[in-house]
């Protein structure tokens, strides 16, 4: 096998127009994006119109100047041409803008699910914060406690007392030895 020589590409060069002709897909899409903004004016349609006008104007009054003696194919002619090269330069930008428009659904789609895990994390961090809060003692829990619980500490403290007393009483009155 001779050096440089590779099995997978085929001896003969078949040259087509496409191997001379390289054009940028970006630049196509913008060209047909501008051509189809264009052809969706209202100065397009007037400045056709015109060219219409005189056109016809030219083709009936002025008999010297019959370019197109038949009725009007040179002009439908020109209509199917541009019919021709419009449609598919308004088919690629179409294109090209449902193409943008799937590239922004899809990041209001990741945008719209990440708001949306933002917004579940957030309602458990309150719902653990309102569940936190709710094992907090408050101050109106604390004061009824406290009610509630200060005849019981009142007569605890009775008792303690009067046994204190009761021993020292003991001690007072017992021999010394």
């Amino acid at each position: 096998m001779a050096e440089g020589r590779r099995l997978d590409v085929p001896r003969g060069s078949a040259r087509s127009l496409g191997s001379y002709l390289r054009l940028d897909p970006d630049a196509v899409g913008r060209f047909a994006e501008g051509i189809a903004r264009f052809l969706g004016t209202g100065r397009f349609l007037a400045v056709q119109t015109f060219i219409v006008v005189v056109w016809i104007a030219l083709n009936v009054f002025a008999v010297r100047l019959r370019w197109d003696p038949y009725p009007f194919i040179l002009l439908n002619l020109a209509f199917s041409t541009q019919a021709a090269y419009a449609a598919p330069l308004i088919l690629l930008a179409q294109n090209r803008q449902a193409d943008r428009d799937r590239v922004q659904a899809e990041e209001d789609r990741a945008r719209a699910a990440q708001t949306r895990a933002d917004t579940e994390y957030l309602a458990r961090e309150l719902a653990a914060l309102r569940v936190a809060i709710g094992e907090l003692a408050t101050r109106d829990f604390i004061r009824g406690e406290l009610t509630r619980l200060a005849p019981e500490a009142s007569d605890e403290a009775d008792r303690r007392e009067r046994k204190a007393r009761k021993k020292a009483d003991r001690e007072r009155h017992e021999p010394v030895a």
